[in-house]
């Protein structure tokens, strides 16, 4: 019996199954789901490596740093954050091929990183914040509204009020929660396999949440479903993020979803709260990241600056 060897629909449709590299990518984007990579990651992986793919149709064993210089030429225009984002999937996906004898050497090691300027995070208003989530529904909502409305305005106000990642709200099952009163948490599975513990501080957000689950009749199983019977499984990335800006359009107010994190981060700095408790609810992993939070307008700052500036004036006079 012949065994019928079958690659990714996707690299087949835009590639074609006969390609040369079409066989190595479906190997390599099967090993980084079996090393637990998210689903988000493995379709960002497959978008760049089918691009450079489409432009090196050479077998893996002949691939070079010319063809990858060629490449990473031709996205000049591109954002250095995207440049940066398109290597690193080459990077990785040849670091695999000398692991698996595939590649005597790695053309990577001759071709420099992309370097992305720190860019300050742009959060959200909480009143655009507040505008938004109103749209969907009320936190005392009525009766009749419709539970996927419901369970958008919980989605969304999770990420705002947890400072999650959108990605990381959709992958949450009932069984995170802990909703023991005035003790509520809620655990976050983040990047790298990492997992955290988030305070649900919010008591009106507590409140809207424990709802939410009883006009759901949930008690296991993913948090926010697909569809509103439950029958589906997690809510996508992709869906919710449609759901974010058709809302954000009804409310006349222009927030990318990630803000919601940004706009989170921003409250706890100018409330006082220290970069290293910030940085561990948000889960970065050095406080480097968290850092730039503290470049915005502070107002903690101002304020104890202008204290100060009080005192002296009177210590003078």
């Amino acid at each position: 019996m012949v065994e019928v060897c079958t690659v990714d629909p996707v690299i087949a449709e835009q590639l074609g199954s006969s390609h040369p590299l079409a066989r190595h990518l479906d190997d390599f984007l099967t090993d980084l789901a079996n090393a637990g990579k998210s689903a988000h990651t493995r379709r960002a992986y497959r978008g760049d490596l089918i691009a450079f793919a489409a432009h090196h149709g050479e077998e893996l064993a002949e691939l070079t740093a010319t063809p990858v210089r060629a490449f990473l030429a031709e996205l000049a225009e591109l954002s250095p954050a995207s440049r940066k984002r398109k290597r690193a999937a080459v990077a990785s996906f040849t670091k695999w091929a000398v692991r698996h004898d595939l590649l005597d050497a790695n053309p990577m090691d001759r071709i420099d990183t992309v370097k992305v300027p720190k860019a300050l995070p742009r959060p959200a208003s909480a009143a655009d914040v507040a505008k938004v989530l109103a749209v969907i529904c009320s936190r005392r909502p009525r009766k009749e509204t419709p539970l996927d409305r419901l369970r958008d305005r919980v989605l969304f106000e999770t990420a705002y009020v947890g400072g999650a990642r959108a990605s990381e709200v959709c992958g949450l099952y009932v069984e995170d929660l802990d909703l023991r009163l005035d003790d509520e948490h809620v655990r976050i599975h983040g990047k790298g396999g990492t997992v955290r513990t988030v305070l649900l501080d919010d008591h009106g957000y507590v409140t809207l949440l424990k709802l939410y689950l009883a006009r759901a009749g949930y008690t296991a199983g993913p948090l926010f479903r697909a569809s509103i019977n439950g029958a589906a499984g997690l809510l996508s990335y992709d869906a919710a993020h449609h759901r974010w800006q058709r809302n954000c359009a009804q409310a006349r107010v222009e927030i990318d979803i990630h803000q919601l994190r940004h706009a989170h981060a921003t409250e706890l700095i100018n409330a006082g709260v220290s970069i290293e408790a910030v940085r561990r609810r948000l889960g970065h992993a050095s406080t480097e990241t968290t850092q730039l939070y503290a470049l915005l307008d502070d107002k903690v700052a101002d304020t104890e600056i202008r204290a100060a500036r009080r005192r002296r004036d009177r210590a003078a006079h």
